[in-house]
């Protein structure tokens, strides 16, 4: 649909592949006005919905496992590029193995073992939200192998 007069019609002029090759950018012209504009057409994918502690069935949302990293990384040495590779890598990870449902505990499984590979800091952090220590026991459990 044209920006300028609204109508339907239009012509591709040029179309080119974005670097990652997940979206086609596409110059425009109307065929009624002929102003030009670009459009981006991207592939949707379906992530599994995940099923929460209670057994609630929820979309996955990629901006809480965003959240939950930066969180975990907050006042950490840990650039922008290793979180968004983090959560890539997460996102990619649930895509080629689970097709409609997957755990809670899986997914933060996946965040953890991304935190331990990258801060062990950031890790400590989300592990004593997401694993829910009873104790300080259960904690220093957690970190022997770390301080080895």
């Amino acid at each position: 649909k044209c920006p300028v007069c609204s109508n339907l019609e239009n012509k591709v002029i040029d179309s080119r592949l974005n670097k990652e090759g997940n979206s086609t950018r596409r110059r425009r012209e109307c065929l009624s006005c002929n102003e030009r504009f670009t459009t981006y057409e991207r592939i949707e994918k379906t992530l599994p919905y995940v099923i929460k502690k209670d057994g609630r069935r929820e979309v996955f949302n990629v901006e809480k496992i965003r959240r939950g990293i930066l969180t975990a990384c907050k006042k950490r040495p840990v650039p922008m590029e290793k979180i968004d590779n983090m959560v890539h890598k997460i996102e990619v990870d649930l895509h080629q193995n689970y097709d409609r449902e997957v755990k809670c505990k899986t997914v933060g499984s996946m965040v953890a073992r991304e935190l331990r590979r990258v801060d062990h800091v950031a890790y400590v952090r989300f592990a004593s939200v997401y694993r829910e220590f009873k104790d300080v026991a259960e904690f220093m459990r957690e970190l022997k192998p770390m301080l080895k």
